[in-house]
């Protein structure tokens, strides 16, 4: 079992060693001790291996990750997972602004809540937050699910493409282009499957309202143009 020590060792060995990690190999959890808020830590990751990261984290953390499952026993900074493509982030706290940002596939679970622009741009990440988010959220979301058990702050889903969000709180206010939408059965099994994905068996989708595009923006109108 690896283990490193950030007060020991730096970051960039850490990713120089996940990154080089055999598909073969026996060493399939590596424990990271002493994070203390650095950035980038476990980016790039491309090997199914389980990274336990004990403590706070930086910018950056399991960016671009590829079939890992990192587990954060802290805070996150800026753009956790961002651009991820497969694999589990599972964050123990809270998290900043962008988490999730830009991301093509895999799950990202946040236990506490979610700062501005959750999900901006996301591509078909799936994103489940036990807490509240921030404003901003899902903005140019073009694929993917977000989930909220908490509420969402100002201009949700703001410009929205074919990304899918779900909410159980309060909603301050919906985005240009996003309109609450009926839930089709598919919809009530996909919400079902990533609620018992993230731990959650308290929760049904009935609890939940679903936001989406209203696909106005999709081609220029003039009688859109105060939305563009």
């Amino acid at each position: 079992m690896p283990s490193f020590d950030l007060e020991q060792q730096t970051v960039r060995e850490l990713n120089q060693a996940l990154h080089g990690a055999a598909p073969d190999s026996n060493d399939t959890l590596w424990e990271v001790a002493n994070s203390d808020g650095k950035h980038a830590i476990a980016a790039g990751a491309d090997a199914a291996v389980e990274i336990d990261i004990r403590g706070h984290v930086g910018y950056y953390c399991a960016g671009m990750n590829k079939r890992a499952s990192v587990r954060i026993h802290g805070n996150a900074g800026t753009g956790v997972a961002e651009n991820m493509m497969s694999g589990v982030v599972h964050v123990m706290g809270d998290v900043s602004q962008s988490a999730g940002a830009t991301g093509h596939g895999g799950l990202l679970i946040v236990e506490g809540d979610a700062a501005a622009r959750c999900g901006i741009s996301m591509k078909g990440i799936d994103i489940v937050v036990k807490g509240s988010i921030g404003a901003m959220s899902a903005f140019m979301g073009q694929a993917g699910n977000l989930v909220v058990l908490g509420d969402a702050g100002d201009a949700l889903g703001d410009s929205i493409y074919e990304a899918k969000i779900f909410v159980r709180g309060r909603v301050k206010s919906l985005g240009a282009d996003c309109i609450e939408k009926p839930m089709a059965e598919d919809d009530r099994a996909r919400l079902a499957e990533l609620l018992s994905r993230a731990g959650i068996e308290d929760a049904r989708p009935d609890g939940f309202r679903m936001y989406g595009s209203a696909r106005r923006l999709y081609h220029f109108h003039v009688d859109n143009i105060a939305s563009y």
